[in-house]
């Protein structure tokens, strides 16, 4: 199984945050004094450059935290090259509770890493996790919000081809 706390990266897609990361860091000069410039222009309860200033500013903080946090816990590795066996970067097709008609296909990743075009599932989620490992035909079970077990039959399993 999967470790819950790892986020699975391609090399690309580490490299595309990191990017974003040190731009925002480098753009944390500019925000102050934009800060600076708007605090001078008076009265601070009725100037709303400098509390859009603020706002931009607490908004770029909590994205460099959450950047950071995401970094840290990354293993960054390619893509699976292997198909029949669910792994983070796979696009899997899966049917719930037995029923063969009720069909799902999703890539299992973290959303940084999907495009829009596909339903994406985090491996640390429920549904996720119990997929990870899995080959094509095994049933696997897990627990669903309300606390009700459901399970899952994986019927097929690729490497995620963006």
């Amino acid at each position: 199984m999967t470790d819950a706390g790892v986020t699975w990266l391609t090399q690309e897609s580490h490299d595309r945050l990191k990017s974003e990361l040190d731009a925002l860091i480098a753009n944390r000069p500019v925000i102050a004094a934009e800060i600076n410039e708007r605090r001078e222009e008076g009265d601070l309860k009725e100037n709303g450059g400098y509390h859009a200033a603020r706002e931009e500013q607490g908004q770029q903080e909590a994205r460099i935290r959450q950047l950071q946090d995401l970094l840290n816990k990354a293993h960054v590795g390619e893509a699976p090259t292997q198909s029949g066996v669910a792994l983070p970067g796979s696009v899997v097709t899966v049917y719930y509770d037995g029923d063969e008609s009720d069909k799902e296909t999703f890539l299992i990743a973290t959303r940084e890493e999907g495009s829009g075009d596909i339903e994406i599932y985090s491996p640390s989620s429920p549904l996720g996790a119990a997929l990870i490992d899995a080959k094509v035909g095994e049933t696997r079970t897990y627990t669903v919000p309300s606390g009700a077990q459901a399970s899952v039959t994986l019927v097929s399993a690729e490497p995620y081809q963006p």
